[in-house]
């Protein structure tokens, strides 16, 4: 079962790695017993899907959910490991489609306001007006 992101990207399964655990969540005595916590672990850099473009672009936009070039989602929502996984598995798809299809906003040049202008330059001037004072002062000062 290969993971469609979209029509023209498509992540074979061998790709993706797994790596089950006890769980915290509900279950009862169930939860000591059963391994239902799910991780999921999608490595971009040794994906031979994507290309270097949106591999760049993974890197970029998701730097601080990445950690050794490694995708990592943990699930432990449901009570089986069949049900996180299959919301381990969407929550990737949902990550790498939004994260891969977003457009990159430009920004656009503009010029600073007259007001904005002003404020920064009265602000400079008071500043300047503060350490002439302060200068005054210590000249005044005379020094045994």
């Amino acid at each position: 079962m290969n993971l469609q992101i979209h029509r023209k990207l498509v992540i074979p399964y061998n790709e993706v790695q797994w790596r089950f655990s006890r769980s915290s969540g509900p279950g009862g005595q169930n939860v000591n017993k059963t391994e239902s916590r799910v991780e999921i672990l999608f490595n971009i850099t040794n994906s031979k899907a994507l290309n270097p473009y949106q591999k760049i672009i993974l890197f970029d936009k998701l730097g601080n959910k990445i950690s050794n070039s490694c995708i990592s989602i943990k699930v432990q929502e449901k009570r089986t490991q069949f049900e996180n996984r299959k919301i381990a598995i969407n929550k990737l798809i949902t990550l790498l489609k939004v994260t891969l299809m977003s457009k990159v906003k430009i920004r656009k040049i503009t010029k600073p306001t007259k007001a904005s202008q002003i404020k920064r330059v009265d602000s400079k001037k008071k500043r300047g007006e503060l350490k002439r004072t302060r200068k005054t002062f210590r000249k005044g000062f005379v020094e045994n």
